[in-house]
């Protein structure tokens, strides 16, 4: 065995066995963490180089990887487990699963990246893939498959799809056809409800005229299927709209799958708007019926989550996204979020704090004028408690 290899082993086990501490950051609603839980070191050594030396004398990494980010999160028999996109060297993506007894260090790959089922040959790259356990006792998981689009003569042109896969034990995999929106000619970030709603699936999505561009599609949506197996959309609603001058103006889109709390669904999704300096993108949260998942019924304004310090470096700079959370048996909820579309960390809180958030943080009111009075009304107030302490 070529000496490297163990170096590199040693490393590779060096870093996840480091254990996590809590950031010095402090809003009141989570805490970060210092470390990342996954990057491209956490990959495998097998994974990157062949150990054959007489195929690969000098331990060159053949199949490098570049980044390892936006990942699906559920707990599952007792562990924290977590389906990544993989980003290769070579710019296509891949899942692998990831799983850990602790929720914020020591993830571990499985053996193998997963394998789904290879059954549309115009499917160039997949990613970003949202896990939802749901109450008809599979795991679903639901994903961007982007393809070529051959209408035109740019070659950067796609095509996104909601591609649909379940499993019970996340190694054996079934493909589902890909979900069908009949007036939306382009899905991305599509998340399943983990409950039936009036007896149907119901899904998440993001109406799009374009790959990049949303045109006219103008949120987040609602809409219901009959049957998953072939699931087709006939009307979406559009449940959380895009708004000038705010965190969503360019773009928003579902992130991970809706948190039952006794006051409703909390959402905890991604929104976008142009700079200078490009696009910045935030996490947000809102709020949504129980028994109507469709009405918004709280919606705090301005971000929950936005790239600071180094999360604001990396292959696409001041972004922060998230396509995964996991409720703990405790309370605890945490939100698995990447920075720059190249590592992924963690935030943790509970669902006091998180309803509290959400349900009492005041709304955006839409204006700078608006917004001043907002914030002196509660300056006021404050100044007042603070002249009673005193007395």
């Amino acid at each position: 065995m070529h000496p490297k290899y163990y170096e590199e082993t040693r490393r590779y086990e060096h870093l996840i066995k480091q254990k996590n501490e809590r950031a010095a950051f402090h809003n009141g609603i989570f805490y970060r963490y210092k470390n990342p839980v996954l990057t491209a070191g956490h990959i495998p050594v097998i994974w990157r180089y062949d150990l054959d030396e007489n195929d690969n004398p000098f331990f060159m990494e053949r199949l490098g990887v570049n980044a390892v980010f936006n990942a699906g999160a559920l707990k599952l028999g007792g562990k924290y487990v977590l389906v990544a996109r993989i980003e290769g060297a070579d710019r296509k993506s891949f899942f692998g699963v990831a799983e850990s007894d602790s929720p914020v260090d020591g993830f571990r790959f499985r053996t193998k990246p997963i394998v789904l089922p290879d059954t549309d040959p115009e499917e160039v790259n997949v990613y970003d893939m949202r896990l939802t356990q749901h109450e008809d006792g599979w795991i679903y998981g639901v994903f961007c498959s982007e393809s070529k689009d051959t209408s035109v003569a740019d070659l950067s042109a796609a095509k996104a799809a909601a591609g649909i896969v379940r499993t019970k034990d996340l190694e054996t995999w079934e493909r589902l056809p890909n979900l069908v929106t009949r007036r939306s000619p382009q899905q991305r970030n599509v998340v399943l409800h983990p409950e039936f709603v009036d007896g149907k699936y119901a899904f998440y999505t993001r109406p799009m005229d374009g790959f990049i561009d949303t045109g006219s599609g103008s949120g987040i949506g609602f809409g219901l299927c009959d049957d998953i197996t072939h699931a087709v959309i006939d009307e979406e609603k559009i449940i959380n709209c895009r708004k000038y001058h705010t965190i969503t103006e360019s773009k928003n889109g579902a992130g991970a799958v809706p948190i039952k709390t006794e006051k409703g669904w909390i959402h905890i999704a991604h929104g976008v708007r142009n700079t200078a300096a490009g696009l910045r993108y935030v996490i947000y949260a809102f709020a949504t019926d129980l028994r109507d998942p469709s009405k918004v019924i709280a919606e705090p304004g301005g971000y929950l989550i936005a790239p600071i310090h180094n999360e604001r470096i990396g292959d696409v700079s001041n972004v922060v996204f998230t396509n995964g959370a996991i409720r703990d048996y405790d309370g605890s909820v945490y939100i698995y979020y990447a920075s720059s579309d190249t590592r992924l960390h963690v935030a943790k809180t509970n669902i006091e704090k998180l309803t509290d958030y959400v349900f009492h943080t005041p709304s955006d009111p839409g204006r700078s004028a608006d917004c001043v009075k907002q914030r002196c009304a509660m300056i006021d107030k404050n100044l007042e408690i603070l002249a009673n302490a005193k007395k």
